[in-house]
């Protein structure tokens, strides 16, 4: 095993049984060097980025998301402009230096209604990083976000198969424009990041091998990997969560492949084990989201059942992050926290 973890350390071609053996191990110095690596470039700091949830409405009827069109249980909101910013507001002072804009893909902001949100934020947080996470929009779309201040996108591809992406998407989404946003993004000169849930349905180790070669071939600043977690409204209510371990051997990969990554330690990975965001840390991932929403809304945003921190006030959910880091030997880290390149 450790020759293999030196060789991908090294940036060495692994053949996919290679990958494999990494994927199913069951050996901590994986998780040791992943540490290592991460602390070598980026020391003990975890980054804080502020997650505002500001509408989940979607127009796309993605078969594994409770946001999804066709699930008619869900209550829709959609936060103003102003309400938007006073969850800044309220973040900046607590430390938040990176706001991340995150929602289904709604018509209802376009990109006049957004450039204006974007801008406002720069103007008043001129010393933040702007993130969005709001779907596939079309290159002009982007690039007008871009120029009204946002330096980041967060766009998961989901899979880098397209016989298992049909599985999980209605026929209207294709692969290949989710992967074509990605580089539109990157081209524009985005940080950009892209992911995908583990233990996805159909999801074979021959698909998520063939996601870590699609992270090398895009060499994004970010990557967000989490377990798969079923929803009740969903045709996926009953499949099966995804698994820890392979989680986690997967956060320690994406951080010796490419060693300047920010990864997150998701909310997912803490509502499928009461540490693990720790755990994931511990295999090298160095960030965490606190949730900046409304309290009033957040448990309206739920892409999969029984998800943690949706009544918490965010001054609380700081804290608790601080004690959570601190214990096992890390600091939140008051700053953007870009990727280093």
């Amino acid at each position: 095993m450790k020759k293999l973890i030196d060789k991908l350390e090294a940036h060495q071609f692994l053949l996919k049984e290679e990958f494999a053996e990494l994927l199913l191990c069951d050996n901590d110095y994986l998780f040791e060097r992943a540490r290592f690596k991460a602390q070598e470039i980026y020391g003990n700091k975890i980054f804080m980025r502020g997650l505002i949830e500001f509408t989940n409405y979607c127009r796309n009827d993605c078969f594994y998301c409770g946001l999804r069109a066709g699930n008619t249980k869900a209550q829709r909101y959609r936060l103003t402009k102003q309400q938007i910013l006073e969850c800044c507001k309220k973040g900046y002072p607590l430390g938040f230096r990176t706001f991340v804009l995150q929602g289904g893909e709604d018509p209802y902001y376009t990109d006049e209604i957004l450039v204006e949100i974007v801008s406002e934020i720069r103007a008043a947080y001129p010393d933040c990083a702007i993130t969005l996470s709001i779907g596939e929009r079309d290159y002009e779309s982007y690039e007008c976000l871009f120029k009204a201040g946002a330096d980041r996108y967060l766009l998961r591809h989901e899979t880098a198969n397209d016989e298992h992406y049909k599985t999980l998407h209605p026929s209207k989404m294709s692969l290949v424009n989710r992967k074509k946003c990605l580089y539109d993004l990157k081209k524009i000169g985005y940080q950009v990041g892209c992911g995908f849930m583990v233990g996805s349905p159909n999801q074979t180790l021959e698909h998520i091998i063939d996601d870590l070669q699609f992270i090398k071939e895009l060499k994004p600043q970010m990557v967000g990997i989490g377990p798969f977690m079923p929803h009740s409204d969903t045709p996926f209510k009953n499949k099966k969560a995804g698994d820890l371990r392979l989680t986690l051997n997967i956060l320690a990969i994406l951080r010796l492949m490419q060693p300047n990554l920010l990864i997150p330690a998701t909310t997912a990975l803490g509502t499928l084990d009461a540490q693990g965001r720790e755990l994931g840390v511990l295999a090298g991932a160095n960030v965490v989201m606190p949730n900046l929403s409304p309290p009033e809304v957040r448990k309206k945003y739920l892409l999969y059942d029984n998800k943690i921190c949706t009544g918490d006030e965010v001054a609380e959910c700081v804290v608790c992050m601080q004690n959570r880091m601190k214990k096992i030997g890390y600091e939140i880290a008051i700053t953007r926290g870009d990727a280093l390149s």
